[in-house]
Formats: structure tokens, sequence, C-alpha cells
């Protein structure tokens, strides 16, 4: 079975049907690693698509924040904007899709979560030594995280905890081999690694192959949606520049 690894979308139907389109015929089951609704002018729409797929889904940050379980008062001023009209916006049918989400998924060699394993809807791994930290928080081979926007893999190559960075090498699949690992395959609706373009990722579980992906979309058209529903102009501008 091929799997298609998404992570967070943030209410961006233009980016997400662009990785559909460019991951056609190359996947029979959807990963999403959390964050569909937030930042973005399309929480009803990417919700609606991605029910329309053979999935599962795991809640992020900005889905538990649609849904009131966070305390807003700690996101910044834009996010905290977006996320008050994500609230106003979504339909009653799509919150309870987001109140169903599950925070942690195992399926044989993956554990899957949006964050990190020891704090699976909040904690921001970004260095190999938060990776080192959140090793013994899970027991399979591999983990596959979302959160920080940024493709990367961090890998355990010593007993003692020693952890190392792979940077990503787009479309070009490599052998999982059991080592363990903390994958992240980068965000489809708003990377933050200095490169605009989608990013997302395929597993191939029988070959056990992983491989990096990204592909550009029509930005300005999400912008001039961010920009009809009055979103804060900083969460626009961020889209072109990947950060």
């Amino acid at each position: 079975m091929r799997i298609l690894v998404i992570s967070d979308i943030h209410a961006n139907l233009t980016a997400f049907e662009t990785v559909l389109a460019d991951a056609k015929g190359e996947w029979d089951f959807v990963w999403c690693l959390g964050d569909v609704v937030g930042y973005g002018p399309d929480p009803n729409e990417c919700v609606e698509l991605l029910n329309t797929l053979p999935h599962l889904c795991l809640a992020g940050n900005h889905d538990w924040a649609a849904l009131g379980r966070l305390d807003i008062r700690t996101f910044n001023p834009d996010a905290r904007r977006a996320v008050e009209w994500t609230q106003e916006t979504l339909k009653p049918q799509n919150v309870a899709y987001l109140e169903a989400l599950p925070v942690t998924f195992v399926i044989g060699d993956y554990t899957l979560v949006h964050a990190s394993p020891r704090e699976p809807v909040w904690e921001y791994i970004l260095e190999p030594l938060v990776a080192a930290l959140n090793f013994p928080h899970f027991e399979t081979p591999y983990c596959f995280v979302g959160h920080t926007h940024q493709p990367v893999i961090y890998e355990l190559y010593s007993d003692n905890g020693d952890t190392r960075t792979r940077e990503p090498h787009y479309r070009q699949a490599f052998a999982l081999d059991k080592k363990r690992q903390i994958v992240n395959p980068g965000s489809v609706g708003q990377p933050r690694d200095q490169n605009p373009d989608a990013a997302y990722a395929i597993v191939d579980l029988e070959k056990e192959t992983f491989e990096h992906r990204r592909i550009p979309y029509a930005i300005p058209e999400v912008q001039k949606r961010m920009r009809q529903y009055k979103l804060p102009e900083r969460l626009v501008t961020r889209l072109e520049h990947g950060w």
C-alpha cells in the first residue's frame, strides 16, 4: 500500500488540491498529521475535501484552537484573529469532524502524531536535541510528525541518544531500514523553510520507501481569498516567502 502523507493544510484549498493533483494515481490511502484548519481562507472546503478521501487524520493545535480546546491568548495576535475567524466560519458538521480526531495513532511500524510523541499537539521538534528527547516516547521504528512546517528527518544513530539531521532530497525515494527516525513531511498549506512550495510525502509500505516532495501552487489565488475575508496581512504575505 502507498500512503500520501500530508500535514498542516491550514485551510489552504489551492495548495491541497495541487498536492492531490501532483500525487494522483500514486497513493492508496492518506495519513494527515493535523492542522487541517487555521490561518487560511478555506477551513470548510479543506475538511470536506479530506473527507472525500480514504484517510485517517490526527488533531493539531489549530484544530483544537478552532474547537476552543486551547487558550488562544497564548497565540500571537495574527494567529488569534485567524482562529477567531475560523471558529466563526466552520460549519457544524466540520466542527464535529474535528472534535472526533485522535491525537496519536500507531499503525505497524509507524507512530503518527501532530507535534511530537511526548506532546502530541503542541511541542515543536526543531533541532536534534529535542528529537533525541522524544525517541523514548514511542516504540515503533518511525514516528511521523508535522507542526513545524519544515520537512526533515531526525535519525537516532547510537544507543546513547545521539541524533543526526537528514535534510530532504525531493523526489528521491530512500529505503526505510528500521533505523529509528522522526520524519516530518513539511506543510501543505504554509511552508516555513523559506520555500513557498507545498510539501508532502509518499510512503510505500510494501517496498518500505519514503519520498519527500514539493510542488508550486497558485499562491495569489489564496492571498486574494484571505484579503477578501480580511485575514491579517502578515499571514497573507508569508505564503509567498515560505516563512
